[in-house]
């Protein structure tokens, strides 16, 4: 890679990184191309050269944020071991959470630009989670359960987490919650 390059692919993952911060306190739809231009010291202009567009931008922040947590487990296949570390590491980043779970709910419009990502992002994670049921289980789960009729609720159980430890985070859990979920399938 030559050195203008991975400048160029650094200052990417600088606005990226920026992109996600006020994406968390603001939401999507308040965030805006100028705020994220000036907390990384770039005109508007300037950012147009990384990111042609908003959509652009937010579909970067959503890869990114995708990429960190299915890091090795996506070269190496999930464990239930593995989702119970990924719950713990989320409990140490609220603001990364809260910024996937307000994109999350904000995307279920019609005309949002992360829709697409996320209808993807769901398929593709029930996909994993019943492969990975069906590697811990079988063809049934002890209450009897495909694993493909245990995927989405494993799946919502973990987004369902998050979104009660934000709005309650001395109240919740999440890391012990999702372990006693894990009891609960009879996980071993």
């Amino acid at each position: 890679m030559t050195a203008a390059r991975s400048r160029g692919a650094e200052r990417r993952a600088e606005i990226v990184r920026a992109a996600l911060e006020v994406i968390a306190e603001r939401g999507y739809r308040g965030a805006s191309l100028g705020a994220v231009a000036e907390r990384v010291g770039l005109s508007q202009q300037g950012l147009l050269h990384y990111f042609p567009t908003k959509d652009a931008l937010l579909v970067a922040v959503l890869a990114e944020r995708n990429q960190w947590d299915t890091g090795s487990a996506a070269r190496e296949g999930w464990r239930l071991d593995l989702l119970a570390s990924l719950v713990e590491y989320n409990a140490m980043r609220p603001g990364v959470v809260q910024t996937f779970s307000a994109l999350l709910g904000e995307s279920v419009t019609e005309d949002h630009p992360a829709r697409d990502f996320f209808t993807r992002r769901y398929a593709q994670v029930r996909g994993e989670m019943a492969e990975l049921l069906r590697a811990e289980f079988g063809d049934r789960l002890p209450g009897g359960l495909t694993p493909e009729e245990a995927a989405p609720l494993l799946t919502a159980v973990m987004d369902g987490l998050q979104y009660q430890w934000l709005l309650d985070p001395e109240s919740v859990d999440m890391a012990g919650a999702f372990r006693a979920f894990l009891k609960l399938l009879g996980a071993r």
